[in-house]
């Protein structure tokens, strides 16, 4: 009897999520979705409010949420209630804002990023004040994120006809974003470009596209092309998945599954860097994915109907270009033994990554100190500062201020007049005023300077917007 109740009760749960199913499937049949839709960027097919993919095409729309955006206005003429404003692109999630604001509640750390509470903010400027990268200004606009981005289309394709920017350049970090729109991007490039279709443009050694970087945005857009049959070349300025590989030991990635071209559904639920560094070099060897890597790409100049694509050493032509290329740029580097280590960073994406390491940032600039006071926030961190010159003279006054505090208060350990010489497992070597120093060390963060990615894209036409990003529904209520 028993056992005729359990199964009459899951046959009943059973028809019920079936009905339930078809219930919610009949609503978005033919774009027939009941309450308020707007189009899919990409087929213009009616998408429910609050859906996470296209009933059409299948496509996540995250991934149009910074494309999609408003141009930023003036905050002047918004009218509204003066509150603090997070830039989520430039927020690194030290926490630094939540602990110095002094209303309770009006600022908070939601996962990696600050979150402002519109109705506690009373607007006196003390996270803008606190935040070590500049992340927060205080407007009166509506509940948005504002970032500097390329000004792209729903195929993520620049003002500039022919190329496409990518991945992290466009405004979130995200890996799974990061894929989706490297993929969209080849297959948008296909359907002008039918691999079948004889080509009037360049020669037989021109390519259909050349893609600038190897992270996840690039190994997608290269796989789709692959797939789909393009002709295709991956200009790499480092190693293979450079950009995942310079990520903290064992950050977590993602915990959904996400589809990759010629590998189908991933899920590396709460992967490491390691286990997804291995899926991509297994991905590249058993496709013969075209990677040159070493390959620092210096110039793109539109000749004719085709890009000419230069590095140092290496020269191409390209129907089509996509920009993989990440927002950190091009780091200068120290140039010592050891600096290709996995401990060796150019940037921090999130400064609660080294919470409780023994942390050495290099450099005497801005950067270099807001990366340093960030980390002293972090719970256990210990941070030193190593610095060739004798004061930090040629950082901002705001910047100097805040290091002196930091200094005094010995949250920060300076080394005035110094030089790495040499970066170990679990040391570093440093020349400090002519003596030599080892230091016990779990991480070195090297600010010294490098070419902007921004810049590069300016020369090249591509035009930069602010953007108004509107908070996901969940956190609608923040500012």
């Amino acid at each position: 009897m028993a056992m005729l109740l359990t199964t009459v009760g899951f046959l009943t749960l059973t028809g019920l999520f079936i009905a339930r199913h078809m219930h919610v499937t009949e609503g978005h049949a033919g774009g027939r979705a009941a309450g308020p839709t707007r189009p899919c960027p990409r087929c213009k097919v009616a998408v429910p409010s609050g859906s996470p993919f296209c009933p059409g095409c299948g496509v996540p729309q995250q991934i149009y949420e910074v494309v999609g955006a408003s141009a930023s206005k003036a905050d002047a003429t918004s009218g509204g209630k003066l509150h603090a404003m997070v830039r989520s692109d430039l927020c690194v999630g030290c926490g630094t804002c939540a602990a110095s604001c002094p209303e309770a509640g009006a600022l908070t750390m939601r996962g990696k990023v600050a979150i402002v509470e519109k109705s506690l903010c009373v607007a006196h400027g003390k996270c803008v004040e606190a935040c070590p990268v500049g992340a927060i200004v205080l407007t009166a606009g509506a509940a948005v994120h504002r970032v500097e981005v390329p000004d792209l289309g729903a195929d993520f394709q620049t003002n500039v006809p022919g190329l496409f920017v990518v991945g992290e350049l466009g405004g979130r970090g995200l890996i799974k974003n990061a894929v989706n729109e490297g993929k969209l991007a080849s297959e948008h490039i296909a359907t002008e470009l039918p691999p079948c279709e004889v080509r009037t443009t360049g020669d037989a050694d021109t390519y259909d596209v050349v893609i600038v970087g190897s992270g996840p945005a690039g190994l997608s857009a290269a796989l789709e092309a692959h797939r789909s049959g393009l002709k295709y070349q991956v200009l790499e300025q480092g190693t293979l998945a450079d950009s995942v590989r310079k990520y903290p030991r064992h950050k977590l990635l993602f915990a959904e599954p996400l589809t990759v071209p010629l590998y189908g559904d991933l899920w590396v639920a709460d992967g490491s860097k390691e286990s997804l560094l291995q899926i991509w070099e297994t991905i590249v060897a058993n496709t013969g994915l075209h990677v040159r890597t070493g390959q620092r790409v210096e110039s793109i100049v539109r000749s004719g109907d085709v890009f000419r694509v230069a590095s140092s050493s290496y020269e191409c032509h390209a129907r089509r270009v996509v920009l993989a290329l990440g927002r950190r740029g091009t780091p200068r580097r120290l140039g010592v033994p050891g600096e290709e280590t996995g401990k060796v960073f150019y940037d921090i994406a999130e400064m609660e990554d080294f919470k409780g390491r023994r942390v050495l940032v290099v450099g005497g600039g801005d950067s270099a100190i807001e990366s340093a006071l960030g980390l002293a926030n972090q719970p256990d961190t210990t941070v030193h500062l190593s610095y060739r010159g004798e004061d930090f003279a040629r950082a901002k006054e705001r910047n100097r201020d805040k290091i002196a505090a930091a200094l005094k208060q010995g949250r920060v350990t300076p080394l005035f007049k110094s030089q790495v010489r040499e970066i170990r497992g679990d040391v570093v070597i440093l020349d400090v005023d002519g003596q030599s120093m080892i230091l016990p060390n779990d991480d070195v963060i090297v600010r010294v300077g490098g070419d902007a990615p921004y810049t590069f894209l300016q020369q090249l036409g591509i035009r930069i917007v602010q953007k108004d990003v509107p908070l996901a529904p969940e956190r609608a209520q923040a500012g």
